[in-house]
């Protein structure tokens, strides 16, 4: 099934205000949808006969400085096609109130370690989560070291970390 296609079903089930905008440049084409329609998105392109998009490969955040991106790269493995998903966050920097998205861990298992990682390493909290906390840093670790405005710490528990 083509990437047209594909947004051509998302269409019809769920209008054309579903799609936020494509990116039709670079590697893999994508699709922008509105947060609050991930999770029914994401269902239906894994439930749906002749998408079923049943793995998640990856999930990343991405900090454009005014707003973070969270990309979804999902293929189905019997059909043999694939789809990236992009939902754009406004950029709320404050490490007290962390941009907030839907947990996917409902659809896929695999989204449990990967929505990890995005809120260890960018600070995204995603809402639902199973078990959403550290994976790879301390969990005493201030900040989220992927950011763009992130300070690295001089000391750890009065370690020199440099």
């Amino acid at each position: 099934m083509t990437f047209e296609e594909i947004k051509l079903k998302l269409v019809s089930t769920f209008g054309d205000a579903v799609i936020l905008k494509e990116e039709a440049t670079g590697l893999q084409a994508a699709l922008f949808v509105h947060v609050e329609d991930l999770v029914p998105v994401c269902s239906f392109l894994r439930d749906t006969e002749g998408l079923y998009f049943d793995f998640l490969s990856n999930i990343t955040a991405v900090d454009y400085e005014d707003h973070f991106t969270i990309v979804y790269h999902l293929s189905s493995l019997p059909y043999q096609h694939t789809v990236v998903l992009k939902v754009e966050l406004e950029g709320n920097r404050s490490l007290d109130e962390l941009p907030e998205i839907p947990s996917v861990t409902s659809i896929w298992r695999t989204a449990d370690w990967h929505e990890r990682e995005a809120f260890d390493l960018m600070g995204i909290y995603f809402s639902g989560h199973p078990d959403l906390r550290r994976i790879l840093l301390p969990d005493d670790w201030e900040g989220y070291p992927l950011r763009k405005d992130y300070q690295e710490a001089e000391k750890y528990h009065g370690i020199n970390i440099n």
